[in-house]
């Protein structure tokens, strides 16, 4: 079933991993196994890397911590060689961890070079994007990373029910739009061309790291967008190629946007004020974040929708 909520504030920031975290939460019946958000911050020179060496539910056998620590080492040392210089690393937790770069390189180069140390998956990478995801739901996941703390302009997030893949962090949404900075999906359908696209984006040079079809979806709008379309344009373009029953929401830097497919059978409430636009795939997501009486509504079938700051 799983749910998709997004926030976008039109000026200035606010307590967005708070908000974002209340509309999860309200949904949580739509999706129990895992809870992910892609937050965005103000935007820096320099480049932050979410990334994890293990998963939430590996087995923590004796040699677990030592495995880790070489491999934390491995990805510094990586990062050293491809001219990073690295400011800070945090330890989110015993295996998800957040880099501070200096950067300028290309970011497919590095994620690359640094997901071949084992098991070592890139989440995000972006000058504002902050990918965290982890099994649980929305209160859970957002005590483990502290993201009542996270102040930034706008939002998307996903509550999942595992249907076609594990219950694993590798598994849940958002998925970066590799390897296109601060580009981030979420989505709440399913596509029937998923195999046919996942083969030709990876004869263009695109890595996957889980069978999910959402990940298809970022990945395609990345391409896209690297060929020159803006936000906009590539996801009406989306709906021509992409087949299947679905509702997907795109974030940027400075802009979000929903897409629905010519069925529209996958719901999506949206509602717009002067200062802020918010949706999610139910009306209980937006009064979880709203002390007031609102007037939402239902985008259209085929329809695409964006909204810059």
């Amino acid at each position: 079933m799983c749910g998709i909520a997004g926030i976008i504030y039109r000026d200035g920031s606010r307590d967005i991993g708070r908000e974002m975290t209340a509309m999860l939460q309200s949904m949580k019946h739509r999706g129990p196994d895992s809870t992910g958000y892609a937050l965005f911050g103000p935007p820096s020179k320099t480049v932050v890397m979410r990334y994890k060496l293990a998963d939430a539910n590996d087995e923590r056998d004796y040699e677990f911590a030592e495995r880790l620590e070489r491999n934390r080492a491995e990805v510094e040392s990586r990062l050293g060689q491809l001219g990073a210089r690295v400011i800070e690393v945090e330890e989110e937790t015993d295996y998800a961890l957040r880099a501070t770069i200096e950067y300028d390189g290309d970011l497919k180069t590095l994620a690359d070079y640094v997901e071949d140390v084992p098991n070592c998956e890139v989440l995000s990478l972006g000058h504002s994007l902050e990918i965290v995801k982890d099994l649980g739901d929305a209160e859970t996941v957002s005590k483990q990373y502290d993201l009542d703390e996270f102040n930034g302009t706008h939002a998307i997030g996903h509550v999942r029910m595992a249907t076609e893949s594990d219950v694993d962090i590798s598994g849940a949404h958002p998925y970066w739009a590799y390897p296109f900075a601060d580009v981030a999906v979420v989505h709440n359908g399913q596509l029937t061309n998923y195999f046919q696209w996942r083969r030709r984006l990876e004869r263009s040079g695109h890595r996957f790291q889980s069978e999910c079809d959402s990940e298809v979806i970022a990945v395609y709008l990345a391409e896209k967008m690297s060929e020159g379309l803006d936000l906009e344009a590539a996801m009406r373009q989306s709906l021509d190629e992409l087949d299947g029953v679905f509702t997907y929401i795109c974030v940027t830097e400075d802009a979000l946007g929903v897409a629905k497919d010519e069925m529209a059978a996958k719901p999506l409430v949206l509602y717009e004020s002067d200062d802020l636009v918010a949706l999610a795939s139910e009306e209980i997501a937006i009064r979880a974040i709203i002390d007031h009486e609102i007037d939402t509504y239902d985008p259209y079938e085929g329809e695409v929708l964006v909204w810059k700051r």
